[in-house]
């Protein structure tokens, strides 16, 4: 189904709100942003506030197509230069030592700043307005629009669910990437994911012609950056990550006399069986790394709405295609491990 996308008369509407300090959830290919305007330290409070979001958090800072990124920046390293190249507009975050004049409450404090341009043509159209409101060098700081350690939102009416009438939404259809950017800290002389996305190592070291650290807990100078807490992205339905024979065991013992249900996400040929069991709500989750990252959260916030007691998922594999949808699993899961 095609959507009618915001005209002009809102996007202009939308940029000056952003102008005055206000906030404007807007689309982008990755997930819905909660924008403001991210010279503004009042403006990035009221983000910090509506998502209940530690202030020591950094969000990310959305350029215009157009937009100057050494702005915002002491300076773009060559590497910089190469991947904003290869990638921009589209899902990739960098971190770079932040500009002096930038305030530091976007960085949650850091020496550092996340900056990125977008390609959803709304998210384009509104950075654009909102630019030429501040002679061209305007950027919007936007983390996911969601309270904060919850689902994602990846419509507009996800952020309609999260906030109600509360803040200004521009409604651009449903993202395509389905899950937050690649985060790649250029920050400290070498390339390091901090959050793995659409954007691959692979393609990253393509263009490189070297290959990022990869995160594996132990870079303990890496800067703080968005999503990387352990546990986030959670549903409110508590959440299991698991080998799928530690799914059917689990679904053995749960029995058909319980009034609610498990709700079962898996890829196994085997899950079948289970499609049509008594207390049991199968979802067949997809084949391919791209198509489940797309289709995750709005799952997510979908099994919320189910009435099921828990949400098992089967474990995916551990190969770098997977990373980023694995990355995100095991977040939400980490947010319930603690009430095992």
């Amino acid at each position: 189904m095609s959507i009618l996308y915001p005209g002009a008369a809102q996007i202009d509407e939308a940029a000056a709100l952003l102008d005055a300090g206000e906030l404007v959830a807007f689309p982008t290919e990755t997930v819905y942003g909660l924008g403001g305007d991210a010279e503004n330290p009042d403006a990035i409070a009221r983000i910090y506030a509506a998502k209940g979001r530690p202030a020591n958090h950094p969000v990310i800072v959305h350029l215009a197509p157009e937009g100057d990124p050494a702005y915002w920046v002491q300076s773009l390293v060559p590497d910089a230069l190469k991947l904003i190249d290869a990638f921009w507009p589209g899902p990739l975050t960098l971190i770079l030592k932040r500009a002096a004049h930038i305030p530091a409450a976007v960085s949650g404090g850091q020496d550092s700043v996340g900056i990125r341009a977008p390609s959803h043509p709304v998210a384009q159209q509104l950075l654009s307005a909102f630019s030429a409101r501040r002679g061209g060098h305007g950027g919007v700081a936007g983390p996911s629009a969601n309270r904060f350690g919850h689902v994602s939102p990846t419509t507009a009416q996800h952020v309609r669910d999260e906030f109600g009438a509360t803040v200004h939404v521009l409604d651009g259809g449903a993202a395509d990437v389905g899950i937050e950017s690649t985060i790649l800290d250029l920050s400290r002389g070498f390339p390091a994911l901090l959050r793995p996305g659409h954007v691959s190592p692979q393609a990253i070291a393509d263009v490189l012609g070297v290959a990022p650290r990869l995160p594996d807990g132990s870079d303990a100078t890496a800067p703080r950056a968005s999503g990387t807490l352990k546990a986030h992205y959670a549903p409110r339905t508590p959440l299991a990550l698991l080998p799928f024979a530690a799914i059917e065991a689990l679904l053995a013992s749960h029995g058909a006399s319980n009034v609610q249900k498990i709700a079962l996400v898996a890829r196994a040929s085997s899950a079948l069986a289970w499609a049509q069991a008594p207390g049991v709500h199968f979802v067949a989750a997809p084949e391919d790394p791209q198509t489940y990252a797309r289709d995750l959260y709005g799952l997510l916030r979908a099994l919320d709405r189910a009435n099921v007691e828990r949400i098992l998922i089967e474990k995916l594999p551990e190969s770098i295609e997977w990373i980023a949808v694995n990355d995100r699993l095991g977040r939400a899961a980490a947010a319930f491990e603690a009430q095992e």
